[in-house]
């Protein structure tokens, strides 16, 4: 298994030669678009007929991502080899969800295990929280969880949160807490009983700072709403790793553990999603994320890419961003659920590939990952898609769609149901986004030639919400393959926090400029 840079393999080099020469429209027939889904897994498909994307092509992308050896790479990532560079560390996120390529052993201990007994842990502890066996310091059942974290500790539980509370009830109501900004606390705590109110604390070394100033935050409002008997203590638990300062700690009521093998980014099936969704939904329903999860993580190992749509989907972009130039890709659900997730995607694909360097710190003499942004449809149609079909870049488009709604309940207005409507204008956008439409009056011209994906499932359920979360991931993976980054770290964020704790720190031998703003600022 050897890595390589992007423009140094001969397939990519051949790859370039396509650049301007494929429209999107090749594979826009009825056949066509029947013959161009692939399992994702989850009861989800993915299709790329409207795709600048032709039978060649996809033979080319074969090559480059059989020479970038990007699937015996995904084999060796889940047997344990050391695959984030920068830190040293094993990347063992789709472990939490399944053993695809034999055992991963450190330091004498089996990481499945680990990471399944973590999660039996909170089942237990989320089954006592629901059966009122487990209450706050005043004798009071909880009845709602409020999660404080940042980064990946909120995006994605966040999302997959949001994605399920329409349709499935939730047992405790959660809400969640990420932004150091004080008014991010005081608008979740003003409407809550804090007797009945139990917080995870999530933050894997213990000690980051907007999650400690957080739980501060929220001590102090205990104790300014002077309640007898509250023991803050009983109304807190930690998701951290077993090194840190939480662990086990007597401010907490429980510890549940993480390890340094899974980026935050990364971490929703792990138990930092665990335990808010398992508190607030069932344990059987974050299972069921995991199912799927694990379902589009097997079919990623196929070397076929016709027959594995996070391969397919990611050697697309890679077309997309290297040969075609384009700087964006926007993710667009039409399902009202889904309305945080493109949020969560923002993170870990911009996270995760957003590097300049390879993963041997070389500089890198090519483009790498593409700005992500999003909104659900139809939202977005009367907002920023008047940029996607008439703006001078051509922004590469992720529809995602279902059959039917969450809940059976809908309205039947001017011959057709809200769904309908809904779908509707799905099938609208795509063929409008790749076909345009001809005018005379330059102002109402389309030039169409926009290319976009559909992930198509029956309805949004826990199962193909973590087929839909694993898609992504491994898409995001397979990419950095390819343009040999190390996907894993993410030393963009660490400047800032050193910089924002000297201004913090003060004292005469601050930097000049950083003194300059502080004051601005009156810190």
């Amino acid at each position: 298994m050897q890595f390589h840079n992007l423009d140094t393999v001969k397939s990519y080099k051949t790859l370039l030669k396509r650049a301007g020469d494929i429209k999107v429209g090749s594979f826009l027939t009825a056949e066509g678009i029947q013959n161009s889904n692939i399992d994702a897994g989850g009861g989800l498909s993915y299709n790329y007929a409207a795709k600048a994307v032709d039978e060649q092509l996809i033979s080319q992308l074969q090559d480059l991502a059989d020479e970038q050896q990007v699937i015996e790479k995904y084999k060796a990532l889940l047997s344990g080899t050391i695959i984030n560079t920068g830190e040293n560390r094993m990347v063992l996120h789709q472990l939490t969800r399944g053993e695809l390529n034999g055992k991963v052993v450190y330091d004498g201990k089996d990481q499945r295990q680990f990471y399944i007994s973590q999660l039996k842990r909170i089942q237990s502890f989320a089954h006592k929280v629901q059966k009122a066996e487990i209450k706050g310091s005043t004798g009071k059942p909880f009845d709602t969880v409020v999660q404080i974290g940042i980064g990946g500790s909120d995006l994605g539980p966040r999302a997959l949160y949001l994605a399920l509370e329409n349709m499935s009830t939730p047992l405790l109501k959660a809400h969640f807490i990420s932004n150091v900004d004080p008014d991010d606390a005081n608008a979740v705590l003003k409407n809550l009983n804090l007797e009945t109110t139990l917080f995870i604390l999530v933050s894997k070394s213990g000690t980051t700072q907007e999650t400690l100033a957080n739980r501060n935050f929220v001590i102090e409002k205990s104790r300014q709403a002077n309640i007898s008997g509250f023991n803050p203590a009983a109304h807190m638990i930690a998701v951290t790793s077993e090194t840190s300062p939480l662990a086990g700690s007597s401010d907490v009521l429980d510890s549940f553990y993480m390890d340094d093998f899974i980026g935050g980014r990364y971490s929703s099936t792990s138990a930092v999603g665990g335990a808010v969704l398992s508190l607030a939904f069932g344990y059987d329903v974050f299972e069921q994320i995991l199912e799927g999860a694990s379902e589009a993580d097997a079919l990623a190992l196929n070397s076929n890419i016709k027959k594995n749509a996070s391969l397919m989907d990611a050697m697309l972009g890679i077309f997309e961003r290297n040969v075609l130039g384009y700087p964006s890709t926007a993710v667009l659900p039409y399902s009202q659920a889904l309305s945080r997730f493109p949020a969560h995607l923002q993170q870990m694909d911009m996270e995760s590939n957003g590097k300049s360097v390879s993963r041997d710190n070389i500089r890198l003499n090519y483009s790498t990952g593409p700005v992500i942004f999003g909104e659900p449809g139809t939202n977005g149609q009367h907002s920023f898609y008047q940029l996607l079909h008439q703006g001078t870049d051509i922004i590469p488009l992720q529809f995602i769609g279902f059959k039917k709604s969450q809940i059976n309940s809908d309205l039947d207005y001017e011959g057709s149901t809200s769904q309908q409507k809904l779908k509707a204008n799905l099938v609208a956008q795509v063929v409008a986004f790749a076909r345009g439409s001809f005018s005379s009056n330059t102002n109402k011209n389309f030039e169409g030639g926009r290319p976009s994906s559909l992930i198509l499932g029956e309805q949004l359920t826990a199962k193909s919400l973590g087929a839909l979360l694993a898609h992504f991931e491994n898409k995001v993976m397979f990419q950095g393959f390819v343009w040999n980054l190390n996907s894993f770290d993410q030393e963009g964020v660490q400047l800032g926090k050193v910089l924002a704790k000297q201004v913090l720190s003060g004292g005469d031998d601050m930097d000049v400029i950083l003194k300059g703003f502080a004051d601005l600022l009156e810190i």
